[in-house]
């Protein structure tokens, strides 16, 4: 009888009850053991406890924000064992930015598909400890490089 590896461990943290159903039924589809919270607080202490191989992330929540989580995770040296995939209604460029800036190594705004979730899960999971970071770095670069654009002034003649 052949040993099967562990499940791999993810942890949603999102605060709409609804959303974390779905992202959990998608997840346990795909053979993930999952992980539920429905705030910052209860997060924090799972993540001590049980230590999952990935967070969803949500941002916006009370009584503990997924920035605090965030914080916390990067205070605890955490993020480059434990990759996080925010997924939040935060849509502005700089909140990408600064999501990739406080530790995410990806940002996927509300709505999406549950789907495509599970495929960026496992393509972080995929990834080496050195390629999560190099990947983090890019999408950093990729948000400067994007605002720099939006904001810069217009060509030379250029009318409008």
């Amino acid at each position: 009888m052949q040993d099967t590896p562990p499940r791999q461990k993810i942890l949603i943290v999102e605060d709409e009850m609804a959303l974390r159903q779905v992202l959990s039924f998608f997840l346990k589809q795909n053979d993930y053991e999952v992980l539920e919270a429905s705030n910052g607080q209860e997060a924090i202490r799972i993540i001590a406890e049980l230590e999952p191989q990935l967070i969803i992330l949500d941002l916006v929540m009370r009584p503990v924000s997924g920035w605090e989580v965030l914080h916390w995770l990067r205070d605890q040296q955490l993020l480059s064992r434990i990759p996080v995939l925010v997924v939040s209604a935060l849509v502005r460029l700089q909140e990408q930015m600064h999501g990739f800036e406080e530790g995410a190594i990806e940002y996927v705004t509300k709505p999406t598909r549950p789907s495509l979730i599970v495929e960026r899960v496992k393509d972080i999971l995929s990834l080496s400890t050195e390629q999560r970071i190099m990947l983090r770095h890019k999408h950093l670069d990729d948000q400067r490089k994007t605002i720099e654009n939006v904001f810069a002034p217009p060509p030379e003649g250029f009318a409008y």
